[in-house]
């Protein structure tokens, strides 16, 4: 008991009302220890918290569910549409829990504010499908909107901002055009889990160390930059970004190292850290303030890199 005490008031927690209210919430549907369970137990906890947090969709927009290969995808189409670039959304949750349901209307509300179509991945999942098998499918997907003659913003959150920026890597390397920027949201791209904010924020709300490590070893990614974007010998040639991240979160650092390299090697990038957030803010931003303005601030640069500011 008193070393549970001891946790609980030195663990690193935010002050802001709004995502504390979020993290509670959370807590009621998704237990702070759910790595622990099985996989089954995992996407059954997961999917009913991201119920919890799906607004209604903006009025107009259509969707749509279609194959892409075996891939299965969701493309949503507002009802204004402001430029002719499509956006290519990677869904978070460790590559282990998540689906086109659980970020459903996180997709929807950014394809709305940014006036742009927006398609989304349903990527095979880990430990039934180990890497690459999920890189491969949103290669596919991206490979397929480059070949219908679309300039492509990567987007992805968490997992899928570790794929958007693996597919960045992958479009250099194989000499693809098209892809015109990345918006890389809490992405995890293979820091040094021993050192930095894994080290500071290993016990934050939301995410810890332990998860990160745990996602990793279930993954089975090489040490090759596609997995880990980090990992890249030279940035240079890489398409502009915008990469946010959250203060409270162990992955912080990897936004904010990989924002350095591209920003040194003279890419664009729009770089923000949230200081009142956590790891999976982009969920409350219907009831934090703090959360509300990181998703405008996001629609804006998606919008900019999309042309259609």
């Amino acid at each position: 008991m008193a070393e549970e005490q001891t946790q609980a008031v030195t663990r690193p927690m935010p002050t802001e009302p709004g995502i504390l209210a979020f993290l509670a919430r959370c807590d009621a549907f998704y237990p702070v220890d759910a790595v622990n369970g099985t996989i089954e137990q995992q996407r059954g906890w997961y999917d009913a918290l991201c119920a919890a947090f799906s607004p209604a969709l903006p009025a107009g927009l259509v969707k749509t569910d279609g194959q892409i290969g075996a891939v299965t995808i969701r493309r949503y189409r507002p009802a204004a549409l402001r430029t002719g670039r499509h956006l290519l959304y990677l869904h978070g949750g460790g590559f282990v829990v998540g689906s086109l349901e659980s970020h459903d209307a996180i997709c929807a509300e950014i394809a709305e504010g940014v006036g742009a179509e927006l398609t989304a991945v349903d990527y095979r999942l880990a430990p039934e499908h180990v890497w690459p098998s999920q890189t491969d499918d949103c290669y596919a997907v991206l490979k397929s909107l480059l070949a219908e003659g679309h300039e492509v913003v990567l987007i992805g959150d968490s997992a899928g901002g570790n794929l958007a920026a693996g597919l960045a890597v992958r479009a250099l390397r194989d000499g693809l055009k098209g892809v015109v920027a990345q918006a890389l949201i809490y992405p995890a791209l293979g820091g040094d889990l021993e050192t930095g904010s894994y080290e500071e924020m290993g016990e934050a709300p939301g995410l810890t160390t332990a998860d990160v490590r745990y996602y990793r070893d279930i993954l089975k990614a090489p040490d090759d930059p596609v997995a880990h974007a980090l990992r890249i010998a030279d940035v240079r040639g890489l398409p502009p970004a915008y990469i946010t991240t959250a203060h409270f979160d162990p992955l912080r650092d990897d936004g904010a190292l990989f924002a350095a390299r591209l920003a040194a090697a003279g890419i664009e990038v729009w770089y923000r850290d949230e200081p009142q957030m956590v790891h999976a803010w982009l969920r409350a931003r219907h009831m934090s303030e703090g959360a509300a303005a990181g998703f405008r601030a996001l629609v804006t640069a998606i919008s900019h890199f999309a042309g259609s500011s």
